[in-house]
């Protein structure tokens, strides 16, 4: 009996194991390919936009990017309702098949001087397919992972969702920083060199869907009862009015601050610092891959004190810091002192970004809990996220860069207000209910 009990504990390590290796494999590859129109617009802006002014094919392709979020809510309404409803096993692997598909239009299509205005309009249907894509990914990965995760540990298990995210871009900034400095030259680069992460992020998606095909489904919607017209209806996710506009009210803090010092940073470091694009490439691989190992140690600290706590301190630090950061970000002209600077946001932001995935999965029922999740994530991840880069830049053109910093701290403020009317999920969660 010893040894059956214990051979059965064993299985399910390698089961939970399993799970958090192939749900968060998958993310990988969704946000590499997500995160590798970002870092390598740098180069490929003057394949589809007008070459005279590079701050105009900056804003040119960062409009691109808001598209991409703007279908982010259609993404996680569509891929919400079909994970709830056929499961989170299917939703994950057709998210991977559409951002892949996405990769392999962008990676072919000719540039403006080929084909004309077809170019940017082939490159926004691509941006469109794989927001749709990773507006599903985030919600039904985030569910996945909670669902799979022990009690005691939920925090823990839910940061590997960011913890691929980084290394997601970890792996694209590293490709473009291969390309930089050891194969090709910036001619290069701008050419076709820009080509190559995109058939990269193509191939591993391979990868990605073997794994999650062999997931298995979580308990959680096995043993959902309710009927089917229920399961991932907006009609039902509507009975949880406060528990949306919770998940809007945080996330906007939250978003502009991620994609600030994630996305849009290695651009203020060329374009505000006057950093070198190597150096900008250098200084946020390093401090990306100290925010990757923050999650896990945050996420076992939420499991220890309390994720509403976290989210309190996360709103408060972030608050004080976010203005003071960026103004001596944009006056420094050192290589470790910008990288200091951007790993202490980064770190802060992980008190968070570790755990927000998990707040959010707590708070519905198993029914419409992807849909849940993901469609008011993606809503303000679209209007506030999205757009963040594209109203940096805006106020660079205007003049008023630091009127940016004001920006994100009011945003920061907003999540801090809401994070105090959480409830407190270590005594009540939906999730406790799933298999009673």
């Amino acid at each position: 009996m010893e040894q059956q009990l214990t051979l059965s504990r064993s299985q399910l390590v390698r089961s939970r194991i399993k799970g958090i290796v192939g749900g968060s494999v998958g993310n990988l590859v969704e946000w590499y390919d997500w995160y590798a129109y970002s870092v390598f617009a740098l180069y490929f802006g003057a394949a589809f936009f007008p070459k005279d002014n590079e701050t105009a094919q900056l804003l040119n392709t960062a409009g691109i990017f808001a598209i991409g979020f703007l279908m982010r809510p259609i993404g996680g309404w569509v891929m919400g309702t079909y994970a709830d409803r056929k499961g989170r096993k299917a939703a994950l692997t057709l998210s991977v098949l559409m951002m892949s598909g996405g990769s392999l239009m962008i990676m072919l299509v000719p540039g403006y001087k080929q084909i004309g205005i077809a170019a940017p309009i082939i490159l926004v249907l691509a941006r469109m397919l794989q927001g749709l894509s990773i507006g599903g990914e985030y919600g039904t990965a985030a569910t996945y992972l909670s669902e799979i995760a022990p009690k005691k540990h939920r925090g823990f298990y839910s940061s590997f969702q960011y913890v691929t995210s980084c290394l997601g871009q970890l792996i694209a900034l590293t490709i473009l920083l291969v390309l930089q400095r050891f194969l090709l030259s910036k001619e290069q680069l701008a050419d076709w060199g820009w080509r190559v992460p995109f058939g990269i992020g193509a191939v591993l998606a391979v990868s990605a869907i073997y794994l999650r095909r062999n997931l298995s489904e979580t308990e959680s919607f096995k043993h959902e009862k309710v009927a089917e017209s229920r399961k991932g209806s907006v009609s039902e996710l509507l009975k949880y009015k406060k528990e949306v506009l919770l998940i809007i009210g945080f996330t906007i803090g939250t978003t502009v601050a991620f994609y600030t010092f994630t996305t849009y940073i290695q651009k203020f470091l060329v374009n505000t610092a006057g950093f070198s694009k190597n150096e900008s490439t250098s200084i946020t691989m390093i401090a990306l891959f100290v925010f990757m190992i923050a999650h896990p140690i945050a996420g076992v600290i939420s499991d220890k004190v309390g994720r509403r706590r976290m989210m309190i301190i996360y709103g408060a630090v972030s608050m004080l810091t976010t203005y003071p950061i960026l103004t001596a970000l944009g006056n420094t002209h050192e290589f470790w002192t910008a990288v200091l600077l951007i790993t202490i946001a980064l770190v802060i932001l992980s008190l968070c970004t570790s755990i927000s995935a998990i707040i959010k999965a707590e708070l519905f029922p198993a029914n419409v809990r992807s849909l849940g999740v993901s469609f008011p994530y993606a809503l303000a991840v679209a209007i506030f996220g999205g757009t963040a880069e594209s109203i940096a830049l805006s106020f660079k053109q205007a003049g008023h860069a630091n009127y940016f910093f004001w920006y994100i701290t009011a945003c920061s403020v907003v999540s801090l207000i809401v994070s105090f009317n959480l409830p407190d999920m270590d005594k009540h969660s939906k999730m406790d209910e799933d298999l009673k």
